[in-house]
Formats: C-alpha cells, structure tokens, sequence
C-alpha cells in the first residue's frame, strides 16, 4: 500500500480505537497495538512532512512551547443559569415555564450538572477547529492545543451527516481516579493540593503546556449543539444525533412532563452521583423544544427556559477522638483530626487536617465532641462545626503541643506566621527525609530513579542523613542480596547525572526556606558563584532584583549553619556545579537593567521560556501583567488584543522580535 494512502487508513482507524475507549469504553485492541500503530503513524507522518494534520492523532500528545492565549469572541454568548436549591424554587420554574408557554404542553430535559470548566467547540467539514473557554461569556481565552490532547473530544466526526459548521458546547472535568492520583503526587511533593476536581480540570486546561494537558488525562461531557443547521427541533434528539459523530454523551439525561417526574430525578441522582467517575454539583433542567426555548427567551443573564439544581453540601457528624501532629520538610507543624469513620460524598472520612493553633482555638474543639465535617465542592473534608450539646461533661480542651513530636525540640512561631515550626532543621527525621526529597526532585536535581519510598529507606538503613550522604552511596550498598543490581545501578547513575546540573538549580534544591525556582535563579545569576552568595551581607542580598528581607534573611541563616555550610563544602568535593558555567558568565549583561519586560505572543527564532532567560541574563526582569512600570512588550506573532489595546492606553512600547535582538546586539 501506498505509504500516503496507509497514512489516512491510520489516522482513521487511530480516532475509532480513541472513540471506542475514551467514548464508548469498549476498546477492541490492546493498548500495546493501538501503540504500534501509532507509531507506524508518527514514523510515515515523518517521511512525508507534507501531509501534515493538525486534527491527526498523534497530534493529541502536546507540545511543550509556552503560548499565551488569544481572545476569541463568542458567536453565541455563553450565558450562566440561574442557580435553585430547594423544591419550590424548581416548582417556580416549571410554573414560569408552563405561564410563557401560554400553557401549551412541554418536555424538561434533566441532565447532571458536571462540575468542571466551560468549554465551546467549533467544528467545520467534520474537524475540530478551535476549542474556547467561557470567560466573560462574550469573549473566552483559545485552548484549542490543549484541548486537542483530550481523547473523549473527537478531532474528525463520524458518518457524513453533521452541518458543515456547528458549535457543541460542555464541560472538561478531571475524573476522580485521575484528581486522586495527581494530589496524591502534590502530596508527596509537599505541594499544595488541588481543593477539587473542578480547580484541577480549570488549572489544567489553563496551563501553557499541552504536553502536561494531555499528562493529566481530562475528560469531557457535551450537553448543547448550536448552529444554523442543527439537525432538529429537539435538544434531546440533537444530542443522541451528536453521540452517534463521536461525542461522549451523558447517559443520564432524561426526558420528563411532570414536577414530581423533576423531584424523583433530583432525588435519585442526589445519591446515585457518588457512583459516577466524575464531580458533579447539582442538575440542570432543559425545555426540550429549541422552538419553546426561543419563545421563552433571555434575561440578561440567563435563559428562561433552563435552571440549574444545586445539591446541597454534604455533611456528617462524627466523633473526634483524638489530635495528632505532622512535621513537613520546612519544620511546619500541621494538627490533624482522627475522627470516627464516617460516610461523606462516597468515601470514608477518618481525618481531616486544622490549619493552625488559631483555627482550633476558633472551633473551641475539644477531644471527644461531635463534630460537623463538609466536602461540599471541596473533596478535602474540613470541620465546619461543633455540636455543643453533644459535648461530653468530661471532654479537655484540645491544646497545641509545645515540643516536636518527633525530635522533642521545643516549637517555635516566627513573628507574622500562624504555624508553629519545629527550628531542628538537621536533627528532625520528616524535615531532613523531606528536604532529601526536595534536592531530588524534577526542578531541582531531578533524580528520577529515586523517590519518597527509597529516601525512607535509606534513610531507616542509615545510607543517607543529608543530601551530601547521596553521592557517597555505592551500587553493592543498595543491591540487597544481588537480585536488585539494574535499579540500584540506574539509582547510583542518576546521583552521579545531576553533578551536571547548573548552578541556579544547585542553589534551588539546597532548599533554603523561602528560595524557590525563581529567587534561587536570581540569585545564582546575581552572585555567580557559591563563595559569594555564602558570604553576602543583607544589604548585598537584598539588592537583588526579587529578593526582599524575608528571603535575605532566610539566605544567611541557612549559611550561618556550619552543619549547612558542610554540607555545601561536601557538595562541591563531590563535584556539584557551584558557580555559573563560562557560557552563562559571557551571556549576562546589564544591558537591560532596570526593565520591566512583559513577552506576549508566539516567537520564530527562540521559545518564551528562552526569551525569559534571555532577558534576566541580561539584567532584566520578567513581568507577567502590564502596568505604568512596564518598560516595553516584547511581542510575537498573535498577541492577544488586550494585551495590545492595554499597552496603547499606557503608553507602553511594543517591539518584535528582531528589534529586542537587536538591541541586544548593539
């Protein structure tokens, strides 16, 4: 077979296996076949760079160039719902409908109201054109790259019968299997948690990367079809037509005439919910009829002929049985709640975490009450309350400890800061495990062959009791009995790879409270060498661009250490970069000292992240908004309208590409 022709006969067999298992959840293939096809695919496309698609399958993996996003303006607003949360606000809408309709019979459509982000797809001959976010409703940002990479949203339709153009509209969600697994990782990486679902899917979409859009595994539902040449005078039938080009459709919509029809529909998903794979918050009701939508009309805000249900918070009231205290990296120390199992949103709540001294203080908890714990929209339970009544004649105050619970060390609360800190920083086992941790991590060392579980175990072992300790770690050390050579090989490989590791970086996975990437990048760039950035006054510190008395302070009290200062000498034996390379002393400048630079755009001759590099080695400083300060926009290809309308107003000059080398040159 022609490799052209077997290039087409892939891209089309690749978007029914996609179909069948994201959509339909009945795949015919091993996941190692539909592998090798893909493969095949990427391998033709190569050969023949001529028939490029951007609708081709293999495009669905992302891309890692930083784009900002354009505005788009929405043919048809996007208009939000009126929100009910009781019976009677339902019966009022039903009553409003039937009075608008001159009492002409109607259909409601009853659908789950997924909790995720809005999102508009526009498709033209069968393909996927662009994909917006709602925004204000009258303009949204463009994701079409990202949205690309989500696999329940077909790139090519199926059949031959859909309008040449269209809009289909739904919600992108983040599954709770997915949700779970990513905080779990935050977890380990002792990075905030996603608060829900619906933060986590809006977070994603949003992300300047369509390679870690497609990492994440999204997923999606469409709930309205619009154009000129929709099918039918139907939503309900519109949508079963959408399902059979390739749309992933709820299966629990239904079709009702009566009130109470609504109310059982409510009352069953109210708790059936917990079974689906997605969040949901509520139920949205439809007239079914596109003709009686039209006669019903708009508010200024919403359509009169749909309105959404929202559930109700889910509660429970359990019993507190204890407190107890968790030490992370930094020292912090977080009080927990152990509670009385208890059912909630599906799951089996136990713990639930109480920020700080000050908000068990505010609950006046005591061990042994009962005590009110919430999701609601957030999958991280909270106590919300204390039954009072409930409080046995017995229960003691809980009180805030006063020494680590685990080294001993009496706690201690900086000025302005609610938590209290365990100061035994290289004596305290979670902070010395955590900071190994951090130093291995992707952004600092980047380590890959080792992880949280293999940290504890050397650490149990007594291999390793700082992050020096890593690079004195010997194959035969870690191979047990022999059987396990390959991973304890790639492990002491990996140590030994990131001796290569620019300084900047160094400086970040040293873990200084407060320094993170930027800040430990400034002051690699500002310093330039280890010795320097050591013995740097507080005047010295703090006269680099970014860097404030919290973290100059924090900067001298590290290196103030000696146990920290041995570490760092241990480091550079072991032959870790401790100052900029050649390359990077020639490349820094000041030629743009004292500018504020904002980068909007898409650029031919370097990438974003490039550029942003370009501009702090030379003096400046990266800026995301504009503002008065702003010194000049350095301005690719579809800059956003804003942005430029934004920059006129201000003043602010806008140069391209050519010119900012240019300069740079001179």
């Amino acid at each position: 077979m022609d490799e052209r022709q077997r290039i087409i006969e892939l891209r089309k067999e690749l978007h029914e296996h996609n179909h069948r298992y994201y959509v339909l959840n009945q795949p015919v293939i091993s996941d190692q076949e539909f592998d090798f096809m893909m493969h095949e695919l990427q391998e033709l496309e190569a050969r023949h760079p001529d028939m490029f698609d951007s609708n081709s399958p293999t495009q669905r993996v992302g891309s890692d160039i930083s784009q900002e996003f354009q505005q788009v303006a929405h043919r048809y607003p996007m208009l939000s719902l009126s929100n009910t949360y009781n019976e009677q606000d339902v019966a009022d809408f039903y009553n409003s409908v039937s009075k608008g309709l001159n009492g002409e019979p109607f259909e409601i459509c009853c659908e789950m109201k997924y909790d995720g982000l809005s999102i508009s797809l526009i498709y033209e001959d069968g393909k996927l054109v662009r994909g917006v976010t709602r925004g204000d409703g009258v303009h949204g940002d463009d994701v079409t790259a990202n949205v690309k990479t989500i696999r329940s949203i077909p790139l090519v339709l199926e059949g031959d019968d859909y309008p040449r153009e269209f809009e289909i509209r739904g919600e992108i969600l983040m599954p709770w299997a997915v949700f779970e697994r990513l905080n779990a990782e935050r977890e380990a990486a002792e990075e905030p948690l996603f608060a829900n679902p619906r933060n986590a899917a809006s977070g994603t979409l949003k992300s300047l990367s369509s390679a870690l859009v497609a990492s994440r595994k999204l997923d999606a539902y469409l709930y309205y079809l619009l154009g000129d040449d929709i099918p039918g005078n139907s939503h309900y039938e519109n949508l079963m037509k959408a399902r059979e080009w390739g749309f992933k459709i709820s299966d629990c919509m239904r079709k009702v005439t009566t009130l109470q029809e609504i109310y059982d529909y409510i009352n069953y998903w109210d708790n059936e919910r917990k079974n689906l794979p997605v969040a949901t918050d509520g139920i949205v009701l439809k007239v079914n009829s596109l003709r009686q939508q039209r006669a019903l009309g708009y508010t200024a805000k919403s359509p009169r002929w749909a309105i959404a249900y929202k559930f109700k918070a889910e509660r429970a009231c359990t019993r507190l049985n204890e407190v107890t205290f968790q030490v992370g990296r930094t020292g912090a120390v977080t009080p927990v709640a152990n509670m009385e199992p208890v059912q909630l949103a599906g799951t089996t709540v136990k713990r639930a975490t109480l920020n700080n001294e000050d908000f068990i203080r505010s609950l006046d908890l005591h061990i042994g009450d009962y005590v009110f714990v919430e999701k609601g929209g957030e999958i991280i339970p909270k106590i919300v309350g204390v039954d009072i009544d409930q409080r046995p004649i017995i229960a003691q105050p809980v009180t805030f400890i006063k020494r680590c619970p685990e080294c001993g060390e009496p706690l201690v609360r900086y000025e302005g800061e609610a938590a209290y800190y365990c100061p035994n920083d290289s004596g305290c086992p979670p902070q010395i495990k955590g900071r190994i941790e951090h130093f291995i991590s992707r952004k600092a060392m980047n380590i890959d062959s080792m992880g949280p579980e293999t940290v504890d175990d050397f650490y149990r072992h007594g291999l390793i009791r700082n992050i020096a300790d890593l690079y004195k770690i010997e194959v035969q050390q870690i191979n047990g009995d022999g059987s396990r050579q390959k991973s304890a090989q790639k492990i002491v490989n990996g140590i030994d790879a990131s001796r290569q590791v620019p300084f900047e970086r160094v400086v970040f996975a040293l873990g200084i409270r407060f320094v993170g990437e930027t800040s430990a990048r400034l002051l690699a760039r500002h310093f330039k060498n280890i010795d320097a950035l050591v013995n740097a006054s507080l005047e010295q510190l703090t006269e680099v661009e970014g860097v404030g008395e919290v973290i100059a302070k924090s900067v001298m009290t590290y290196f103030r250490n000696p146990l920290n200062k041995e570490i760092v000498e241990r480091l550079r034996a072991y032959g870790l970069q401790m100052s900029l390379s050649d390359e990077q002393m020639q490349a820094s400048t000041d030629k743009l000292s004292g500018k504020s630079i904002v980068i909007s755009g898409v650029f031919s001759q370097h990438s974003r992240d490039e550029y942003k590099q370009i501009i702090e080695q030379n003096g400046g400083k990266n800026v995301g908004s504009i503002s008065g300060k702003t010194s000049f926009i350095l301005a690719g290809e579809n800059m956003g309208p804003s942005k430029l309308q934004k920059a006129e107003k201000l003043g602010i000059p806008v140069i391209d590409e050519q010119t900012f080398l240019n300069m740079l040159e001179s």
